[in-house]
């Protein structure tokens, strides 16, 4: 009875905050802010990452997995809004937190596919970090050219390496931390 309303809790905080991303979708369309527009949808769509990783891989991935990914997102979305400029943490535990995602993901594909899973923790999370940065330096660059505010913005070399730090923060969450959940979430999907 309890883990029944624990789920459903998880599920209706899940949804909440999806709509919250598409709330930020609608703000970004009414200020006129593509970055916002984009970023909210592409967080809006990665929602469903634990859906999708949870069927290919016969995992199971619960409510709070799904909560843990849509928070992230919201935190990204919203960030766009203001609080990236605004607050100097916030791209701190954007970075952590969405690296932690990352991290979670490689977790579960190595462990079911017998690999060393700190070796792909730490590989997917400063893999992707890097290639992040250089695309959101590529992205910033061209958009400038052409006379366009970019959708995304970097700010600099010490930005860059911070994010980097931050991303591997996620990672080391992941591998301390996080552990115990992605094991249940693996041992609970071979039960079913």
């Amino acid at each position: 009875m309890v883990r029944d309303r624990a789920r459903a809790a998880g599920h209706a905080t899940d949804r909440a905050l999806r709509a919250a991303i598409l709330a930020v979708v609608a703000e970004g369309v009414r200020q006129r802010n593509p970055g916002a527009v984009a970023n909210g949808l592409v967080a809006f769509v990665a929602t469903f990452l634990p859906g999708v990783l949870g069927r290919r891989l016969g995992l199971a991935l619960g409510p709070a997995h799904r909560v843990w990914v849509s928070s992230a997102m919201l935190l990204h979305a919203a960030g766009m809004l203001g609080p990236y400029d605004d607050t100097w943490w916030w791209d701190h535990v954007t970075h952590t937190l969405s690296s932690s995602i990352v991290g979670a993901a490689a977790y579960l594909v190595a462990r079911r596919r017998g690999r060393d899973p700190t070796r792909a923790v730490v590989g997917a999370t400063l893999g992707l970090g890097v290639l992040w940065e250089a695309l959101e330096y590529a992205i910033h660059r061209a958009f400038r050219r052409v006379g366009l505010d970019p959708l995304l913005v970097n700010y600099g070399r010490k930005d860059t390496a911070l994010d980097l730090a931050y991303d591997a923060v996620g990672a080391l969450l992941v591998l301390t931390v996080g552990r115990s959940a992605l094991d249940d979430a693996i041992e609970d999907g071979e039960r079913d």
